[in-house]
């Protein structure tokens, strides 16, 4: 009732070079493992997060909202890992997903160090927002980049994401307010979910 889903589904894709799926309670180990690795490279595009993002501990107690989130349709965090899924090489996740007369999510995504400058992320996303678009029924998709951030830029462009507008102090990143350029993609197939 609501759009309120009852099990976190099981969604499990592949592409040429990783595994994208959902996260689960098992998964503690290896986030806190991909955030300890990658903190001083993910420093200047993320929020300020506490010490427990890097601990096992404080990744069991977030992957519980995670999940709930999940059984609720309310965002869906997935992991990129490698072929042999014993890495986790990046994260996308979709939230603030809406339904009713918006059908439309928040993108967020980061690909650790090691895996930059491959087309990787690229890869990913193509194929989660088929997902998204395809099995959520999302109409738009909202990714926002902070100016400097070309790369990322870039990125949204390549998958068809076009620029809306420009937000000043969007978000606190690193400690400061940072201005954000506002990107979306909007799927022109759309169409209602089956009853």
């Amino acid at each position: 009732m609501f759009g309120y889903k009852s099990a976190v589904p099981k969604v499990r894709l592949t592409t040429d070079r990783m595994v994208l799926r959902l996260v689960h309670d098992r998964d503690a180990h290896r986030l806190a493992e991909y955030y300890a690795e990658n903190r001083a490279f993910l420093k200047p595009w993320e929020p300020v997060r506490d010490e427990s993002h890097c601990y096992p501990s404080g990744w069991q107690a977030r992957l519980g909202l995670i999940s709930e989130m999940q059984k609720q349709g309310s965002a869906y965090y997935f992991i990129l890992l490698d072929p042999d899924e014993n890495r986790i090489m990046g994260v996308a996740n979709f939230s603030n997903v809406l339904r009713g007369s918006f059908h439309a999510c928040f993108l967020g995504y980061s690909l650790g160090q090691e895996w930059q400058g491959k087309g990787l992320m690229q890869e990913a996303l193509q194929s989660l927002i088929r997902y998204m678009q395809r099995q959520q029924k999302m109409h738009r998709i909202m990714a926002n980049y902070m100016p400097h951030n070309k790369r990322s830029g870039q990125l949204l462009e390549r998958l068809g994401f076009e620029r809306e507008g420009y937000a000043k102090d969007y978000l606190l990143i690193d400690g400061k307010w940072q201005d954000h350029v506002l990107t979306a993609l909007t799927w022109q197939e759309w169409t209602p979910p089956s009853r």
